[in-house]
C-alpha cells in the first residue's frame, strides 16, 4: 500500500493542486514542444502530454487528490470508453490507481467529526492502518467486545464538497490537451459523473442499497452480502461485517468447473439485476467480487455505484438481448432506439456499425452450449470495433448514461469470465428471463 499522505480538504487547496498540476504539465509541454519544433519534428499535443515525466506528475498528483479526480477516470473510461482515443484511455488509466491512505492525525480528525470525541469507546479496538484504500475512502478493521470483526469504510475528508470543482478542473486539463474529441458531446457524461460521484459519497445511501441486495439475495445459496451496522454508520462512515474471502482474480488455481460456475453466477446475477431486481451495481472492478473457498460463496462488496433501472429500460434491454441472441438486426435497431441510443441525424452506416457492435457483444447468447470466454477474444474484438467506430468522429453520439453504466458492468463481467477461463452456457441462462 502507498505511504500515507494528507488529503487536501478545502476547495482552494484542491484547486491549487490541480492548478499546479496543469501548470507543470503545460510548462513541460511548452518547453519540449519548442525543442521539437526547433528540430523540425513539429508540435503534437498528445505525444507531448504523454511523456513519461508528465505521466508521473499526473499519477502522483491525482492519487494525492483522490475522490472525483480518480473516479472521473473510471466513469469516462467505462469500457464503453473504447469510443475514446487510446491516448486518452492511457491517461485515464492513471485515475484508476489506488490512493495514498490518510495519515493517522487526519484519520482521527475524521472519526471525531463523524462519531464524536468518544469514538474509541465504540469498539474494543480499531486498526489505524487501513487494509484497503480506494478512490474516495479507505477501510479499517475493528473489533467489537464480543470478538466480532467489522470493516469500517471511512471517506476521505472534503470529497463530497469538492466533486463539482474537481470534475470541472480535470475536464479542463483534458480539454487543453485536446485529448477529448471536439465532436463528442461530453456534457451529459460530465453532469452524470458529478451526480454519480455525489451519490457515491453518501454512505447512508450505499448502506440502503447494500441492505436491498442482501434481502434480494437472501435465498440465493451462491452469494454473500455483508451485514450493515447502522448504529456505527454515518454519511461518511460505513460500518459492515468483515468477511474473509479471496479476491476473485486469485482463484485461478481452482478446478475449471468451479471457476466457470463462479463466472456463470455473476452473469446470472447481472440478468437478475436487469430483469428482476431493476437495480444494478454498475462497478465491475475485480476488487468488488471475492470468493470464500470454505463456503464456495461469492462475496459482493461496494454498492456505491448502484443504479435503479426503470421497467421501460429493463424491457428495452430484454428486447435487445433477445434480438441479439437471434442475430436479428432490425430487432436490435428497434430496441437500441428505445434505449435512446440513436439520434435522428445519424447516418445509416454509423447505425449499422453500432448494431454490429451490439451483435458482437451478444455473441455468447447465440452460442449453442458453453461459450469459451478465455479463447473467444471477444473483449478484444469489441475493443477493436469500438476503436473503428471512434474513427467516425463526425458521427459521434454520446450514448444514454444508463446504457454506459450497464455496458460497463457487462464488459467487466466478460473480462472476469475471460480471466477465470470460464465456459458458460449463457444462452440457457438467458432463456430463463424471457
Amino acid at each position: 500500500m502507498a505511504a500515507p499522505r494528507t488529503v487536501p480538504t478545502s476547495r482552494l487547496s484542491r484547486f491549487a493542486k490541480l492548478g499546479s498540476l496543469a501548470t507543470g504539465v503545460a510548462t513541460n509541454m511548452l518547453v519540449d514542444g519548442a525543442k521539437s519544433a526547433l528540430t523540425g519534428k513539429g508540435w503534437d499535443n498528445k505525444s507531448l502530454l504523454l511523456q513519461p515525466k508528465n505521466i508521473e506528475k499526473l499519477a502522483t498528483q491525482l492519487s494525492h487528490l483522490r475522490g472525483a479526480a480518480m473516479k472521473l477516470g473510471q466513469l469516462l473510461s467505462m469500457d464503453a470508453g473504447d469510443l475514446l482515443s487510446p491516448e486518452l484511455a492511457q491517461l485515464l488509466a492513471l485515475l484508476r490507481s489506488d490512493a495514498n491512505p490518510m495519515p493517522h492525525k487526519q484519520l482521527v480528525e475524521v472519526l471525531k467529526e463523524q462519531w464524536g470525541d468518544e469514538w474509541l469507546a465504540r469498539f474494543s479496538h480499531i486498526e489505524l492502518r487501513p487494509f484497503a484504500a480506494a478512490s474516495i475512502g479507505q477501510v479499517h478493521l475493528a473489533y467489537r467486545e464480543n470478538g466480532d470483526q467489522l470493516a469500517v469504510k471511512i471517506q476521505y475528508p472534503g470529497i463530497a464538497k469538492s466533486v463539482v470543482s474537481d470534475v470541472d478542473n480535470v475536464i479542463s486539463l483534458l480539454t487543453i490537451s485536446r485529448l477529448l474529441p471536439k465532436d463528442l458531446n461530453i456534457k451529459p457524461l460530465i453532469s452524470e459523473a458529478k451526480a454519480q460521484l455525489l451519490a457515491e459519497a453518501d454512505y447512508k445511501r450505499e448502506a440502503q442499497y447494500l441492505i436491498r441486495y442482501k434481502n434480494a439475495l437472501a435465498s440465493n445459496p451462491h452469494f454473500k452480502v455483508p451485514n450493515v451496522y447502522p448504529e456505527h454508520s454515518t454519511q461518511q462512515v460505513l460500518t459492515m461485517e468483515y468477511i474473509k474471502a479471496e479476491p476473485i482474480e486469485s482463484i485461478t488455481e481452482l478446478p475449471d468447473s468451479q471457476k466457470s460456475f463462479v463466472a456463470e453466477q455473476l452473469i446470472d446475477l447481472f440478468f437478475k439485476e436487469m430483469f428482476e431486481f431493476k437495480l444494478i451495481q454498475t462497478d465491475p472492478n475485480f476488487a468488488n467480487f471475492h470468493y470464500q473457498l470454505e463456503t464456495q460463496k461469492i462475496v459482493l462488496f461496494d454498492f456505491g455505484a448502484t443504479r435503479e433501472i426503470s421497467t421501460e429500460l429493463s424491457l428495452a434491454y430484454l428486447a435487445l438481448f433477445k434480438a441479439g441472441s437471434e442475430n436479428n438486426r432490425e430487432g436490435v435497431l428497434k430496441a437500441a432506439s428505445h434505449i435512446g441510443y440513436f439520434k435522428n441525424d445519424l447516418v445509416d452506416e454509423y447505425k449499422n456499425n453500432v448494431i454490429d457492435l451490439f451483435l458482437m457483444a451478444c455473441e455468447p447468447l447465440r452460442a449453442e452450449g458453453e461459450f469459451d470466454f478465455k479463447n473467444s477474444e471477444l473483449a478484444l474484438k469489441i475493443k477493436n470495433a469500438g476503436l473503428a467506430l471512434s474513427a467516425q468522429s463526425q458521427q459521434w453520439h454520446t450514448p444514454p448514461v444508463d446504457a454506459l453504466f450497464i455496458h460497463r458492468k457487462l464488459a467487466g463481467l466478460y473480462l472476469i469470465a475471460a480471466r477465470l477461463g470460464a465456459k458458460i452456457d449463457v444462452k440457457t441462462l438467458f432463456q430463463h428471463y424471457l
